[in-house]
């Protein structure tokens, strides 16, 4: 009698191992470790601002793990913690940013938290304005095409960022020119303040793509494997040259919009508790323990990431702190020496 054939698991069917799975897990975790702590510090009045990822880990992780390290271009946004350690930033790094240290990798303590900037990782740096990362990320694909290179541009957003003008110019030309790049917006339900319904009149983002002529989906945020298999079918289409596409990954944010932000005046705990229900952090675990990874081995992990991140404070605190005689460099040309 034959056997009947094993039924593949969601994970397997995408074409990950279960170490894939458990190193999102992993990386979805350090996000969330390090945004604790990064609030912490801010009201210990040792960060002066902060804006962290809670509830993001599985939309940035998820996503970011699509992208080819070293050969695809990113061009994230400011709450992308969890795409920028997929992508070979470590936890120090992300602390040399809060205390704006002169080591800061993204910008030598220059810029705001959270602008990432890594010309290995291929990480193009932001702004504070939003959507301008748009149409940086449609000039990098262009010129992908122009010079027939084997890349793609995978660029980030919040809902909030697709209502200013840039967002739709970067679409219509990505579309009309068949460009290689992948729009992730991680829909949080809220721009700061602005809940979704104030500011667009169609359900979802996604409805958006339809308009200039390329695919728009929708992932579950919520869900790590979800986002995978979405961003990856759209990154696939791309590296095909079949154009752009919209990926819509709906989330929550489980934070105030940054650390000087009152939440409790424009949303419910009600709500809140709603989506905690749902955590992605949480439904990953749950998975890996369906998967027969052992219960101890995740909690060994979350006392190894605690240990790195208290050593990487340590160690971004003891970095120097930028040359105030060089505070107009990269602002006004300086003489050769």
């Amino acid at each position: 009698m034959k056997m009947a054939a094993r039924t593949k698991a969601r994970h397997e069917s995408l074409g990950l191992s279960l170490e894939d799975v458990v190193q999102m897990y992993r990386v979805m975790l350090q996000t969330r470790m390090i945004g604790e702590r990064m609030m912490q510090l801010n009201r210990m009045g040792k960060a002066m601002f902060v804006g962290v990822a809670d509830g993001h880990e599985a939309a940035e992780v998820g996503s970011a793990w699509c992208i080819r390290k070293g050969v695809d271009w990113c061009v994230p946004y400011y709450r992308d913690v969890g795409v920028a350690l997929v992508l070979g930033q470590t936890a120090k790094d992300q602390f040399l940013g809060v205390f704006a240290k002169a080591t800061d990798p993204n910008s030598g303590g220059r810029q705001i938290v959270n602008q990432f900037s890594d010309v290995k990782a291929k990480m193009l740096s932001g702004s504070v304005h939003i959507a301008t990362q748009f149409p940086h990320a449609v000039g990098l694909a262009l010129a992908a095409k122009i010079r027939k290179q084997d890349h793609i541009v995978v660029t980030y957003g919040g809902e909030g960022a697709t209502s200013p003008g840039d967002f739709h110019e970067a679409m219509n030309f990505a579309a009309v020119h068949e460009l290689p790049v992948v729009f992730v917006i991680e829909n949080n339900q809220y721009a700061i303040s602005t809940p979704v319904k104030l500011q667009m009149a169609v359900a979802n983002v996604a409805d958006r793509a339809a308009a200039y002529g390329m695919p728009g989906v929708i992932a579950d945020g919520t869900d790590v494997l979800d986002v995978y298999e979405k961003t990856k079918q759209a990154c696939d289409r791309a590296r095909g040259g079949d154009g752009p596409t919209l990926v819509e990954v709906k989330c929550y944010r489980y934070r105030p919009h940054s650390s000087d932000d009152d939440d409790s005046r424009y949303r419910s705990k009600d709500e809140l508790q709603a989506w905690l229900q749902k955590d992605p952090i949480d439904k990953a675990a749950a998975y890996l323990l369906q998967q027969a990874v052992a219960a101890s081995r995740l909690e060994d992990m979350r006392q190894e990431i605690a240990a790195d991140i208290e050593a990487a404070i340590t160690a971004a605190e003891n970095d120097p702190d930028p040359d105030p005689a060089t505070l107009t460099r990269y602002v006004y040309g300086e003489d050769a020496e």
